[in-house]
């Protein structure tokens, strides 16, 4: 595994930050929007932020006053590679895993 890829993977280990992903993926958001459901304080939320931008999974924009958040997919397009890749070995063992049950299934009375 790349250090990217261990990055993005220990970014999105906690589930703050997988909340935030999932919120800024509707679009756009300040960090206090993005704090707002969150039971945390403002300067804790920002720590979040930082993983995130860090693991290149959000950048942060100038709009005047306001610093938008916004999602960037291409770190998570090379997690996806990565899982993607092992998701094809598990599909094809339980497709084994299926014509093996079929031939005992054949065989059994």
């Amino acid at each position: 595994m790349t250090h990217s890829l261990d990055t993005t993977f220990a970014a999105l280990a906690d589930p703050t930050r997988r909340a935030i992903l999932a919120r800024l993926a509707q679009g756009e958001a300040t960090v206090m929007e993005l704090a707002e459901p969150f039971a945390m304080t403002q300067p804790a939320i920002s720590k979040h932020l930082k993983v995130l931008e860090k693991a290149g999974l959000i950048s942060r924009g100038r709009d005047a006053q306001r610093r938008p958040c916004r999602i960037e997919p291409e770190a998570l397009s090379e997690a996806m590679t990565w899982l993607e890749e092992y998701r094809q070995i598990w599909e094809a063992n339980y497709e084994r895993l299926d014509a093996l049950l079929d031939e005992l299934k054949k065989i059994q009375p």
